[in-house]
């Protein structure tokens, strides 16, 4: 029986998931929509933009047809490329992964640990704050809006890229102030009652919000 470890790894390295990895034992999506296996949080990625495909000559990368393109060994490909062990790739500019062919060879060290009180996982969609994991979980929703913000925080994010990043393109133009208002107000809700001490989304009058997550220096 195969176990974690004979599967092949994808690590996130430069961009927005630096850090996180994901096994690749069955075919993995990567784009910005919330339902692909690996969720690239960046305007520039396409909602489904490529796909890593497992198979008896080894994993498959190819481009599902996106705006900005995937690109590898210097150039965008336009037909599907078996990785090697090591090869890196780009989805459009936002992201950078290397492919790593057996979780056994995989570095103790993957990316930078982010600090703070408040900590995401991508891969998981799980929260913790102050080193509290949040039960029960996030809706799609909630975790979404409170991603594009950690991914940016000390950033103001205006109201409008709020709609776009969480909703896409397609669905954004029907979404009203109020939904996102309900949104953003059932979300402060859930990070208080695990820390009611601390105002982590801050609104910024006339501009937008802002993720306020300094870690604890006192």
């Amino acid at each position: 029986m195969a176990t974690e470890q004979d599967y092949p790894v994808l690590v996130a390295q430069n961009g927005p998931l630096a850090g996180e990895r994901w096994t690749i034992d069955r075919p993995l999506v990567l784009g910005r929509e919330p339902g692909c296996e690996v969720v690239v949080p960046d305007r520039q990625v396409s909602r489904y933009h490529a796909r890593l495909t497992p198979g008896a000559s080894g994993v498959v990368l190819e481009d599902l047809g996106s705006k900005n393109g995937t690109h590898y060994a210097g150039g965008r490909i336009s037909t599907p490329v078996v990785l090697q062990d090591g090869d890196i790739f780009q989805v459009a500019v936002a992201q950078e992964f290397q492919f790593i062919s057996s979780d056994a060879t995989m570095p103790l060290e993957t990316g930078p640990l982010r600090t703070g009180r408040l900590m995401l996982d991508m891969r998981s969609r799980q929260v913790w704050v102050n080193q509290q994991q949040m039960t029960p979980p996030l809706s799609a929703l909630q975790f979404h809006l409170l991603w594009v913000l950690y991914q940016r925080q000390g950033q103001v994010v205006t109201r409008p890229e709020l709609v776009a990043e969480v909703w896409g393109d397609e669905q954004s133009a029907g979404v009203t102030d109020q939904a996102l208002d309900a949104l953003i107000r059932r979300l402060r809700d859930r990070l208080a009652e695990m820390d009611p001490s601390h105002t982590y989304i801050a609104t910024v009058r006339g501009h937008g919000l802002m993720l306020e997550n300094a870690a604890d220096s006192e």
